[in-house]
Formats: C-alpha cells, structure tokens, sequence
C-alpha cells in the first residue's frame, strides 16, 4: 500500500497539464478507460434529464383536471423520457461498464479496436443530441411513444418534425451500438489472458458478450423499420398508410422483434453485475457458476421468441397466442435459476452489507416483482384487461427501473473505487440506496393497483370522479423521493471523485483480475499479462492455487490490499512504470472518430432541412473516414 501512495503522491507533484490540454486529450483519447468514463458521465446527465421529463410528467398527473402542461407538450414529455431514459441513459451506462471493467477482467491491455471504440462513443453523443434535436432546436419533440405505433406517426397524424428526429436520432444511435457491440465480440473471444477458457470468464463478462451479440442481432431490425418511417414521412413512400392498403401491424411486428431483445440487452448487463458483486460481498464463489451462464444464453435466445405476448390484443388468432403464452412463461425459468444461484450463493456466506450489496439485494427484490407481474401478461385474456393501462407501465419500471438500474447502481458503487482510485462516502451510499429503495415501490407499486382499476396508460389528465387521485399523489411522492435519491448519489459520487480516502487496489477482496492492478488502472492495465488458473484469480494470487476450493477464504476477516507485487518498484500485473520503459505499445489518440461522428450528426440535423443538405454531413464523414485509414497507426510511423 505504501508503494502505491508513493505513486500517487510522485504523480500529484508533476506540473498541472494545460486546459485546453487536458481537453483535447479526452477529445482524441482511444482508452478504453476514458471512453468508459465519457460514456458514463454523459449517461448520467441524460438520466438526469430524463428524470426531470419523468417529475414533470408526474406533477401533471398528481392531481385531476390538471393544467400544468397541455396534450401536446405532455406527450412530448412521456415520449422523450422512455427514449432518453433507454437508448441515453440504461443502455450507455452498461457499455460504460463495458469499457470500464471488461478488458480488466480477460487480463487485456485494450479493446481490439480502440478508435472504432472511440467512434461508438461520439457517434453516441452525436445520436443523443439528435434525438434530443426537437428540444433544442423548438421543432417539437417526438410524441407518439417510445414505440412510436403506426399510424401515428404517418402525416396527418403527426405534424412537424418530431418523428423525423426520432427516426434519425435512433438510426445514429444505433450505429454507435453496433460498433461497440462488433468490438466487445472481437475482444472477449480474442484478447482473454492465458488459461482463460470461456468456462473461467467472469459472469460480467458473459453477459456483455451475449449483450453485444443481441446487439448485432436485433438493431438491424429496428434499422429496417426506421428507415420505412423517415421515408414514409420525408418521400411519401407507403409502408404504413392504411389508406394505401398497407398494415400497421407490420410496424408492431418490426418494433417488438427488436423491442423484446431490447428489453434484455438493458437487463443482462444488470444480471451480470449482480453476478460479480454477490459473491465478492459474500466472500464466497458463485454458485452454479455454469448455470448462471447458461442461463443467460438461454435468455439471450429466448427473448427473440417472446415478441408478439405485446400483441395479444391485436387478433393474430388463438394459434398465435398459445404459442407466445408458451414462450413467454418459459423464458421466466432461466431468470429463476440465476435467482435461485444468487440466493445459494449467499446461503452460508460471510455476508457483508456494503452499498453495493444492498443494491444488489434490492435489484433481486424488485426483479422478482417485476416478473411476476410479467407472468400474468402471458395470459391472453389477463393481458386483454391490462393492455394499455398503468399495470403495463408498473411492470416496465419494475423491470427496467427496479431491475436494470438499480443493478447498475450495485456495479457503479463496486466499481467506484477501482475506476477512481478513491471511496465514496458509505453513508451517503446507504442512504442513497434507501430513499431509491423506498421511492421505486411508492411510484411503481401503486400504479399496479390504478391500472387494475382502470386507468389508461398515456392520458395526460382525469376526472376527479375516477378514483384515481389517491394513487396518482403517492407516484409522484416516491418520484420526488427518486430525484432526491439522484441528488443524494450525484453529490457523493462528485465528492468523493475528488476527496475521497484512497481506496487502494483491492478495498473488497476482488476475486476477478481487475482488482490485482493499481487504482485507478494504468494505461496499459496490466505490465505483465496474467495466466488464469480458475475462475476467482485475484483469490488464487492472494489465498494460493486451491481452484474453487471454499474453504480457504474463511480464514480472511477483510480485504487484502497489500498481497500482490503492485507499486512502482514491484514486478506484478499492476506496475505504475510508464508503458514506454516497459516496451509496451499502445494505440496513439485519434481525433478522426469525432469528425467521422460529427458528420453522422450534421447529416441527420440537416436531413430536417432538406434531404438533400445532408449531402454536407456525408461529405464530411467521408472526409473523416479518409483521414482515418490514411493516419499513421502509431507515433513511429510519422
């Protein structure tokens, strides 16, 4: 511990870089690190506005007859919050993770391809201001739902531009998904330390590769329809105009052969950080490790055999309904399993409540719930009577909120001290968990019981004689509850960036690879590549070689921090020395991914001009990728 304070005391007395130094050097970096960390912090500012979209929303409905926003502007609102919410906020936090901690744990230097990397993320940032493009520029929003039906999106249904953004903003989006998902594939099944076989991978890791193939798999599909939408709206073409004989239930079709993988492309990573954070806080292996895994195949193969239980009530015919009851029902067996496999693996456990546990614990809690109430959509005729009410909307937040993001809360606070080098504050922690904790339930719960007793989903107001008032007033209690919670997190994590007390490299007796280096990490992550012996390496390093023996943990009361070679003067995986001296080649920064990304943006911004303006955008991305193949690949070449 000592060598390493003395790393970080030589490296706070070097001379401060410049500004716009600094600047430019996260402009044009192609760490994996630092794109992590982008990814994050750029989610967490889309989540925030996503959750004041939500509090808006729930004023509005906390009282009846309210006027506080009118029709239009609400359904604006209720559909940029469920965009930003999923495609900028859930889904970039799970690559941020990806980035972050996936080439930690295969024992890799970087990514395959470190500009591609870079790419994924400014094409991100590029896609999110497009879709958040109707906000800014005062062209209106889009506003036909997350889910955008046909024919409400088709002329004269939806005027102005909203849609187009939708269309464009989702059509970039998913370029930068694709990139980074191509990446991670290439990594994972290449770059793993010796003796890391698909079988010693670390859960996180397996569920970013079965994310990353689902990824890949299901984003050409809502391609596919987007395209038909902006040339339906932009070309006159007739996709979805019932008037010239076409059917918008091909719309639905398209969207929930995408929209259900979707739902587990926001969820596994969740499942997979859950998977990391039980044992280590239990200080016990996984249980049923290949279990745990080869149920997250199975739900990454199921979830393309689900989509149509959204469609029950459109008359695809009883021969269509048994099946996807069937379906629906089974896929809710590998989802036990890895509840049943976290529980055992708690089960005589040397159980330690930090924040991240608790997170952990609570994502179980409010998983379970959820799919339960998920269950009971299976059914046809249950899902006759909740179809389009707040049941339906009580199980998504149950889910995606309740699952998705508090698990992400769980691998933010584990990975808190590694990315950083610091620990948050774990007092804030708790108390930040327990006001989530207890705001998720008062707003989602009731709206389970509003929806059974009639309310529909996407109303922007309602009688005072519908009985609905009592219930609507407790959601929008437990959202307000949520934003404080946020507030609560974001302070705590800010400060703690910045004065927390030193973590070391090892604050929670890690058992994966990441947590045998400094932190945060060097450049090059590790000075020598490590060999893998079993699947808990970090344990095998600090407790011997006795393979997935249980036993030999017992005897440790805490975290061990000193029990690897890891200052600047050590020989271990975790040398401080700069890359150069070590004779390690990493990739030099690259500002071509940004000016490739921001023809992506230019495009689609001047494609609401006039189609033939985003001639400007695709020049300039071709400039870029011109650019791009001629640069020299590393500093020696020049």
């Amino acid at each position: 511990m000592a060598t390493v304070d003395k790393a970080i005391d030589r490296a706070l007395e070097r001379p401060k870089p410049k500004a716009l130094d600094v600047i430019w050097s996260w402009i044009t970096t192609v760490d994996h690190k630092r794109i992590g960390i982008l990814y994050m912090v750029t989610a967490i500012i889309f989540f925030l506005v996503a959750g004041v979209e939500a509090l808006i929303i729930r004023l509005q409905l906390a009282r009846a007859d309210s006027t506080l926003v009118d029709p239009e502007t609400y359904n604006q609102l209720f559909t940029m919050h469920a965009l930003t919410m999923i495609f900028l906020g859930v889904m970039p936090i799970g690559v941020a993770f990806f980035n972050l901690i996936v080439p930690l744990m295969i024992g890799a230097r970087d990514v395959a391809f470190p500009r591609l990397n870079a790419l994924s993320y400014w094409v991100f940032l590029s896609g999110g201001l497009l879709l958040n493009g109707g906000f800014i520029s005062g062209l209106g929003s889009p506003n036909s739902g997350w889910f955008a039906y046909a024919n409400l999106t088709e002329e004269p249904f939806t005027t102005g531009d909203g849609m187009t953004f939708y269309s464009l903003g989702l059509l970039v989006l998913g370029v930068s998904s694709m990139a980074g998902a191509f990446n991670f594939i290439v990594t994972i099944i290449n770059m793993r330390a010796p003796g890391m076989g698909l079988m010693r991978m670390p859960p996180f890791v397996w569920m970013t590769l079965i994310t990353s193939f689902l990824l890949v798999t299901a984003f050409p599909v809502i391609t596919v329809g987007l395209i038909q939408i902006l040339f339906d709206r932009s070309f006159g073409t007739n996709f979805f105009n019932t008037q010239a004989g076409a059917s918008p239930l091909l719309w639905q079709h398209i969207f929930w052969l995408f929209g259900h993988p979707e739902v587990y492309i926001l969820i596994l990573p969740a499942l997979g950080i859950v998977s990391e954070v039980i044992p280590t806080h239990s200080r016990k292996p996984l249980f049923g490790y290949p279990f745990v895994i080869f149920s997250g195949i199975v739900i990454g193969f199921m979830g393309w055999g689900v989509w149509s239980h959204h469609m029950f009530t459109v008359g695809l015919g009883n021969i269509a309904n048994s099946v996807f009851t069937i379906t629906t029902m089974l896929i809710a067996i590998p989802t036990g399993v890895k509840i049943f496999n976290w529980i055992a693996t708690m089960w005589g456990g040397s159980i330690r409540f930090t924040t991240p546990m608790l997170f952990a614990l609570g994502f179980i809690f409010m998983f379970i719930i959820g799919g339960l109430s998920g269950v009971t959509h299976a059914s046809p005729p249950a899902d006759a009577q909740q179809q389009d009410t707040y049941y339906i909307v009580a199980h998504l937040h149950y889910v995606l909120f309740g699952g998705s993001v508090i698990g992400l809360f769980a691998g933010i606070y584990h990975w808190f001290p590694k990315v950083t080098g610091r620990m948050y504050n774990e007092n804030m922690g708790k108390l930040h968990f327990w006001l989530l904790f207890l705001g998720s339930n008062l707003t989602f719960f009731p709206m389970h019981i509003v929806g059974l007793v009639g309310m529909p989903r996407r109303i922007y107001t309602y009688p005072a004689d519908a009985g609905w008032e009592g219930y609507n007033m407790l959601s929008t209690v437990g959202a307000f509850l949520l934003g404080a919670s946020f507030l609560i997190f974001l302070h705590n994590m800010v400060r703690s960036a910045r004065k927390g007390e030193r973590a070391g490299n090892d604050p929670w007796d890690g058992r994966s690879l990441e947590w045998t280096i400094p932190s945060p990490p060097p450049e090059y992550n590790f000075a020598e590549i490590p060999t893998v012996y079993s699947r808990d390496p970090a344990w095998d390093l600090k407790y011997g070689p006795t393979g997935q023996d249980e036993t030999y943990r017992e005897t440790s009361n805490g975290p061990v921090s000193d029990g690897l070679s890891n200052g600047p003067e050590g020989a271990g995986y975790g040398s401080e020395t700069d890359a150069q001296s070590l004779g390690i080649h990493m990739p030099s920064p690259s500002y071509w991914p940004i000016i490739v990304a921001m023809g992506f943006g230019i495009a689609g911004a001047l494609f609401i001009v006039g189609p033939w303006f985003s001639a400007i955008g695709v020049t300039i991305l071709v400039l870029g990728l011109y650019g791009w193949a001629a640069e020299p690949v590393s500093k020696e070449e020049h």
